[in-house]
């Protein structure tokens, strides 16, 4: 066994302190890495305090995991040792089911294997995450990152950025649509930088005027504020397409409004409830589409990391030592990043 050392929550009261556990020694098609930067995603908040219930503890977040390859199986041909790779938010699944078989193992029948606060399938044992010095996993579930990203700001792609990218290129999202991304955070962000590069009319939905300039450099062709009624009523009926980053509840009526006829709207924010009911006028009017999307499959994961080596995307990030993690979970609370924050590992050896 590997002795990993990391943050752990050990109940949804108290704060994240540092842990040591194990890990097993890699085998066949196992790689193993040292992890050099991991992403805070608002889900890690969510899972450390129980907010989904559920939560399994000792508990190690974590899921926007990349470093430096240092060991592989026998039977590993992704990538090598002194190879760039990350682990995002799953670790297993089946792989035989009608989803894993199509390469879409986020929605495995059986359930995926998250990369913590999971079990490991055939054994139990409880999965730990990115906020640690070491990971091992099968190499069906590694992206190999080009040396070419940042892999500080590459971290959070494997969270934030394959979320949007999932759901632009399922919904072919291209040139000559009129695209909107609703809310400018840690999704949004990446959002409006990744329709942008796909060749799209891209507008920053947002309630913040404040916003506008942000939005523009980040690559909004034009900032709609949402709360401005002659603002909405001059884009009713023009959006393609519209990726919701919004995570609470909000009335999407507002929003359907937009939509041209056979628009879709996609929800990607972890929306627990809608505030008021969506009104069947809102779809049957303009044959309008409402859905969801989860993260990506494994290749499509992959395809998103060389989408963004080839187009130079990365996420913004403001890199923290581990030591303040729990300081970052305060301001994550009050939404105080640009976008998102990411561990420096090297701080575990401080």
């Amino acid at each position: 066994m590997i002795t990993a050392h990391g943050y752990a929550a050990h109940s949804p009261t108290s704060e994240l302190v540092p842990f040591s556990f194990e890990r097993r020694e890699p085998g066949p098609h196992d790689v193993q890495f040292e992890v050099l930067y991991c992403g805070i995603c608002h889900s890690d908040l969510h899972q450390a305090r129980n907010d989904w219930t559920g939560s399994i503890y000792p508990m190690v977040p974590g899921h926007e995991v990349v470093g430096v390859v240092t060991k592989v199986g026998a039977q590993v041909t992704k990538v090598k040792v002194g190879d760039h790779a990350g682990v995002g938010c799953m670790v297993d699944s089946c792989r035989t089911c009608a989803p894993c078989r199509k390469d879409l193992e986020q929605y495995c029948a059986e359930g995926a294997t998250y990369t913590y606060n999971g079990r490991e399938r055939g054994n139990a044992q409880p999965t730990y995450g990115g906020y640690s010095d070491v990971m091992v996993c099968d190499e069906h579930f590694v992206v190999h990152i080009p040396k070419s990203l940042d892999l500080r700001a590459t971290a959070p792609l494997l969270c934030a950025g394959i979320t949007t990218y999932s759901p632009l290129r399922h919904w072919k999202v291209g040139p000559g649509q009129k695209v909107g991304v609703i809310g400018l955070g840690g999704l949004g962000h990446m959002g409006v930088k990744f329709a942008k590069a796909l060749g799209a009319q891209v507008v920053m939905i947002t309630t913040s005027p404040s916003k506008g300039e942000d939005a523009r450099r980040l690559g909004a062709d034009e900032v709609l504020v949402s709360t401005d009624p002659a603002a909405m009523k001059r884009h009713a009926k023009t959006f393609d397409f519209l990726l919701n980053t919004i995570p609470n509840g909000h009335d999407l009526n507002v929003y359907a409004r937009l939509l041209a006829v056979d628009g879709a709207m996609v929800m990607v924010g972890a929306l627990m409830a809608l505030e008021p009911p969506l009104m069947g006028l809102s779809l049957i009017g303009g044959r309008h589409t409402i859905a969801g999307s989860s993260i990506g499959g494994m290749a499509e994961t992959q395809e998103m990391i060389d989408f963004c080596a080839e187009h130079g995307i990365v996420s913004d990030v403001e890199v923290i030592p581990i030591q303040k993690v729990n300081e970052a979970y305060g301001r994550l609370l009050k939404n105080d990043v640009k976008y998102r924050f990411v561990i420096d590992l090297a701080s575990l050896k401080a």
